[in-house]
């Protein structure tokens, strides 16, 4: 008795498993047919978030991380914000109004664009990909915000910018550095920029004088804006994750910038941090510096009698060129000390009449002994102007 009533019970299982996969199957044959637009969508946004979750993937590839069907691209740093709280608290701290006209660099799926829209008078977004562009475009059809929403296809960094107020963006990182000196040269100057960096180099952007990461990049940047440390960004907050954590800083340019030349400011930030440990006074001795500072003499003499006045400034996009360039840079060891090679007597003679000058500006200043590490916009703007009245340039 027993044993029959098991094996109905089986025979009852394996039936009522029959009956489920065929309606899984008409399931699947209407969605796939397009007879039920509602299931269709529903079940792409679950083969979505299992792929997300890190669901198996064939042959031992990653699952496609995709937004109702679009496939990311993580070359183009693609990395889509997800958390709601986040994308509120970013909108917030930008402090808009309702008469703002806000730059968005890199909309994506439009997450963020559409919070802005809330607020703001109107959303310029700058946008690369032609599937991202038709996606925000559809978010806003039919709704109040569509006549507040213009879209740029195109590359942020070859598009003319349109007058804007506030920039927010969560930017693709492998392009922050020139996409931040194209901002501050942007005219007219804008009230400030809300944006997403790579965590690093949102660290290098505020670093102060005696930071690790006080760099290149800290000073240019501290030059033509005020940069402040908002928020710090875990990389589980975007879709498809980023491989490091990220942070929002907010810039706002300064008004009026220095009056100086920036090409010259660039060509002393190059040579001072080229060793940013060494003191000024070991770097300025060096044979290679001696007879750059010599060539730039000759050079900027040569320009100023061709033109009869000073050389002009420079636009301060040129600081966003953090490359290595060779114009300003010295072939040394780390101690400073190049191959002692026979040079010619006229040689000998201008690399000791440019030491004992820069030796004599540096004396002025009290810069000798200063590393590069610890000075701050004031010390090296003085040290500029310094270097400038004793007729060394570094352009």
């Amino acid at each position: 008795m027993n044993a029959c009533l098991r094996a109905a019970s089986g025979s009852l299982r394996r039936g009522q498993a029959r009956l489920v996969f065929q309606a899984l199957q008409g399931s699947h044959f209407h969605q796939r047919a397009g007879n039920s637009p509602s299931v269709s969508k529903g079940i792409d946004e679950r083969w979505d978030d299992t792929a997300m979750a890190g669901g198996k993937a064939v042959k031992g590839k990653p699952a496609p991380q995709r937004f109702q069907g679009i496939q990311f691209q993580k070359s183009k740093g693609q990395h889509i914000l997800k958390n709601p709280l986040l994308v509120q608290s970013i909108v917030q701290k930008a402090g808009l109004k309702s008469t703002d006209i806000v730059l968005e660099i890199g909309p994506g799926t439009g997450n963020l664009t559409m919070k802005l829209l809330e607020v703001c008078k109107k959303v310029v977004a700058v946008e690369l990909d032609p599937r991202m562009v038709l996606e925000v475009t559809r978010r806003v059809q039919g709704t109040p915000y569509a006549n507040k929403l213009q879209v740029i296809q195109g590359d942020i960094l070859k598009t003319q910018l349109p007058y804007f107020d506030v920039c927010v963006a969560n930017v693709p990182y492998q392009i922050s550095s020139p996409i931040t000196f194209k901002l501050l040269s942007h005219r007219p100057l804008f009230r400030c920029a809300v944006i997403m960096f790579q965590k690093e180099f949102a660290q290098r952007l505020v670093a102060q004088p005696g930071d690790s990461l006080f760099c290149r990049l800290s000073v240019n940047t501290q030059l033509l804006a005020r940069v402040f440390h908002l928020l710090k960004v875990g990389k589980n907050n975007f879709r498809p994750p980023p491989k490091v954590d990220s942070s929002v800083v907010r810039i706002e340019p300064r008004n009026p910038l220095p009056p100086i030349n920036f090409k010259e400011w660039d060509g002393l930030i190059r040579l001072c941090f080229n060793r940013k440990n060494k003191t000024l006074g070991a770097i300025f001795r060096q044979k290679a510096v001696l007879a750059l500072i010599e060539r730039n003499f000759k050079t900027y003499q040569a320009l100023q009698e061709a033109s009869g006045s000073e050389v002009p400034a420079v636009d301060p996009s040129i600081l966003g060129d953090l490359a290595e360039d060779q114009s300003m840079e010295v072939d040394v060891n780390a101690d400073g000390d190049g191959m002692e090679v026979e040079e010619e007597e006229g040689a000998q003679q201008g690399n000791a009449f440019f030491k004992e000058k820069c030796m004599a500006v540096l004396a002025e200043g009290s810069y000798e002994d200063k590393r590069s590490s610890k000075l701050t916009q004031d010390d090296f703007l003085r040290l500029l102007a310094l270097f400038n009245k004793a007729g060394i340039h570094f352009t």
